[in-house]
């Protein structure tokens, strides 16, 4: 298997930066991701701030302290917390190949013990090179969406 520089295949950017206490709560608004290992890492929705651009949908959030490299698929644009980054693939990703990346990055939680943060080594963590990306990745997402359908199906024919 060949390994690539994450550097390589995203765009490692640092999150807003915002602290949740300083913020407004509100259940329809933007979810604030933490450094938490729970729930994709959103610790609360809130109200959008005026003139503070949320982190893209789409982007994969990665706690570089905390729960160190607890990373989420992140399907809606979020504002961030500290020690929080985002990563932008540098080139067109799926989301299963997005999903298998986190589960790559998540992999590596192992090398930050004793409250070693992954600030300034994340760009350097060795993943999976593209090509070295399993079939199964994108296709079993593929099984798992026809199979669905086909149960929706028995359920609503018709539909």
């Amino acid at each position: 298997m060949k390994l690539v520089p994450l550097s390589e295949l995203f765009r490692v950017t640092y999150g807003v930066n915002l602290e949740l206490n300083k913020m407004t709560l509100s259940a329809d608004g933007i979810p604030f991701v933490g450094r938490s290992e729970r729930n994709n890492g959103v610790t609360a929705r809130v109200a959008k701030i005026p003139g503070v651009i949320p982190n893209p949908a789409g982007t994969l959030s990665v706690a570089g302290g905390g729960s160190v490299l607890a990373t989420f698929l992140q399907p809606e644009e979020f504002y961030s917390g500290r020690d929080l980054f985002y990563l932008t693939p540098l080139f067109d990703m799926t989301d299963s190949v997005k999903l298998y990346y986190c589960a790559c990055i998540r992999a590596n939680r192992y090398r930050y013990s004793y409250g070693r943060q992954a600030n300034k080594t994340l760009k350097s963590l060795m993943l999976p090179a593209p090509d070295s990306i399993p079939s199964f990745v994108d296709e079993g997402l593929s099984r798992v969406v026809v199979e669905y359908g086909k149960r929706l199906a028995s359920i609503c024919p018709g539909q």
